[in-house]
């Protein structure tokens, strides 16, 4: 099947910085996990930030369309998960020598430097998209806690206040992203997923009682316009095919993990859809990208905002530190420099300044980089590694998903560009 031989260059990353792998648990370094260990894992690594988005994409589809939406990419998302499990097994089952930690090894694996280079290229530019969300999220949530509605628009030496606070936030991140190691920062990851949780807890608090008391006008169908914008953000909100290989290593019972994967993708769909369903009927057509800006400014909620800015600030260097292994590895041999993490980081702001709008980036990553990871990468190498044994109805919808996944990544790309270049900042 000509199988690459695994090296040790074809980790997704060295071993200098154990906490910024991205075959690195998230819940100790334990080799074998339990059930719920594993189903904590799965958990932390796909809820992010791209549920904040839910709400507004939900009004843009509807409530309807995008439940759909929503649990037909949670299906194709865990389709695809595992077959990057059975792809790794198979491997490993052929090549005893063959040890794949990651998704980048298993890149190597199958389709030697160029699939290493593909998987490491998308990897860069999904930690960093991250990176530039949480900008985007940070700064248009100050704006919204600290300047008045009319303040917004106006320009302060030729910059808004937005691009204010992220200019504000770039010697900060500059310093912290120097750090070698981020050994200190590692507990951070999740305390960021307990505040989330929180922030979800007190969104809905919100929207309940704002339903109960106030329904607006809602739709169940916003048109096929805006289906691939949709399909996006979707995306975006279950990014985590990078922590899939590396948590069924660590799992007790292997014989198990596609099922406690799939028990915690579904908790997750229903999680979200709960949460975009419930802020879209309680704000309606005045649901903001960010759906926190539309609790208000109380106490509790500035709380919970201020907490979600300060987690992902500090998470954006645990976020960029697989681009930094990547970056070193391909342009130092391994070792530390500082230019190449501060010229990222530089770049990621100059990014950010130029989308106002949240959801609108979220689509885009989603669109242009996760579909990719997500579905193309894994239907294709799966492909490769089984044409000569799999049936022709598995290879016909491996192929399948390997064109609706173009299709969807270009389509959806082009439409999210439209859409950020079409809104002024």
């Amino acid at each position: 099947m000509g199988f690459r031989k695994n090296e040790n260059e074809a980790g997704s990353s060295s071993n200098s910085i154990p906490i910024a792998r991205e075959d690195t648990p998230l819940l100790g370094k334990s080799k074998q996990s339990s059930g719920f260990k594993t189903l904590a894992n799965i958990f932390i690594a796909v809820v992010g930030s791209g549920v904040l988005g839910l709400p507004y994409t939900f009004m843009k589809a509807g409530w309807l369309f995008g439940m759909i939406t929503l649990f037909s990419i949670a299906l194709l998302t865990y389709y695809c998960m595992m077959l990057l499990v059975y792809t790794r097994r198979k491997i490993e089952s052929v090549n005893e020598y063959s040890k794949i930690n990651s998704f980048g090894d298993l890149g190597f694996a199958v389709c030697g430097s160029v699939g290493k280079l593909c998987v490491d290229f998308m990897i860069i530019l999904s930690q960093a998209g991250f990176c530039v969300s949480y900008m985007i999220f940070i700064s248009n949530t100050f704006a919204h806690l600290f300047n008045s509605t009319d303040s917004q628009a106006h320009s302060y030496l030729g910059l808004t206040p937005k691009k204010w606070y992220i200019w504000g936030c770039l010697p900060l991140q500059l310093g912290l992203n120097s750090i070698p190691t981020l050994t200190h920062l590692a507990p951070l990851s999740i305390f960021a997923d307990v505040v989330q949780l929180g922030a979800m807890g007190v969104v809905l608090g919100k929207d309940a009682v704002i339903i109960a008391s106030n329904r607006p006008v809602v739709q169940a169908f916003g048109g096929w316009n805006v289906f691939f914008y949709c399909v996006g953000v979707c995306t975006y909100s279950f990014e985590g095919i990078g922590m899939v290989l590396p948590l069924e290593s660590e799992a007790r019972n292997k014989k198990n993990y596609g099922l406690v994967l799939g028990l915690a993708t579904g908790m997750i769909s229903i999680l979200y859809a709960i949460f975009g369903v419930m802020g879209y009927l309680a704000f309606g057509n005045e649901t903001r990208d960010i759906i926190t800006t539309n609790i208000g400014t109380g106490f509790l909620s500035t709380l919970v905002q201020l907490g979600l800015c300060i987690n992902l600030f500090f998470s954006c260097p645990l976020m960029m530190n697989p681009v930094y292994e990547v970056l070193d590895r391909r342009l130092s041999q391994g070792s530390y420099t500082l230019w190449s993490r501060w010229l990222v980081i530089f770049l990621v702001a100059l990014i950010a300044l130029f989308v106002p709008n949240f959801t609108d980036f979220l689509s885009l990553v989603g669109s242009s980089v996760c579909v990719a990871l997500g579905f193309v990468f894994p239907a294709l190498f799966h492909f490769i590694v089984f044409k000569d044994e799999a049936g022709l109805g598995k290879l016909i919808l491996d192929g399948a998903i390997v064109v609706i996944g173009i299709i969807l990544g270009v389509s959806g790309t082009m439409i999210s560009l439209r859409e950020i270049f079409g809104t002024k900042a």
